[in-house]
């Protein structure tokens, strides 16, 4: 019969585990910003060759062409007036696109939660089919199934739910097979 773990310990690596999930969605959140960042330049900044200037600085510039004789006062005023005219066009089409782009990343966000999730309903259902398997004595090799199918990741989520006998099982299991690093760890841990 296989011993259970202590409640403690079952919590911790829950905890730990959920702490982990969080970095990660966190990690996924900033690579999600960083890729809207990246369609901003290369679909937007980039092809129209777009600078910030502001109003002032467009004043100065005129107003000195104007002192050194190049341009009339009147003809510059009317250039700083057509340029911030077409440069608030540009900016009212450079936030409708941005605004775009970040509907189109909030809908990449929630396909890929709703796939996450589906992914662990998944997961939860081979779990109890893998408690099931083992409370009746028909445990494979390893008593996880689709161990070798399995990413290291996705075997070390598993480990929690593994009594002490299980965990020497798969530790000697995977130093035969795959022998992966943080898989080995992470047996040894569970079993401290």
């Amino acid at each position: 019969m296989p011993q259970s773990r202590s409640p403690s310990t079952s919590s911790g690596a829950r905890s730990a585990s959920k702490s982990r999930s969080t970095r990660q969605q966190g990690s996924g959140i900033a690579d999600g910003a960083g890729g809207v960042i990246e369609e901003l330049v290369n679909r937007i900044l980039r092809p129209l060759d777009i600078v910030m200037i502001s109003r002032q600085r467009i004043q100065e510039t005129l107003d000195e062409a104007a002192e050194r004789g190049r341009v009339t006062r009147s003809d510059a005023n009317e250039l700083v007036g057509e340029l911030i005219r077409r440069g608030r066009q540009q900016t009212e089409e450079l936030l409708a696109e941005f605004e775009r782009l970040l509907a189109r990343g909030r809908n990449q966000l929630g396909s890929a939660r709703r796939r996450a999730r589906r992914s662990e309903s998944v997961d939860q259902l081979v779990r109890v089919a893998d408690r099931a398997r083992r409370a009746v004595g028909a445990t494979p090799s390893p008593p996880i199934s689709g161990y070798d199918e399995l990413t290291a990741s996705q075997v070390n989520k598993r480990l929690v739910d593994l009594a002490r006998p299980e965990l020497r099982r798969i530790r000697e299991y995977e130093s035969r097979h795959a022998n992966r690093k943080s898989v080995l760890d992470a047996v040894d841990r569970a079993l401290r």
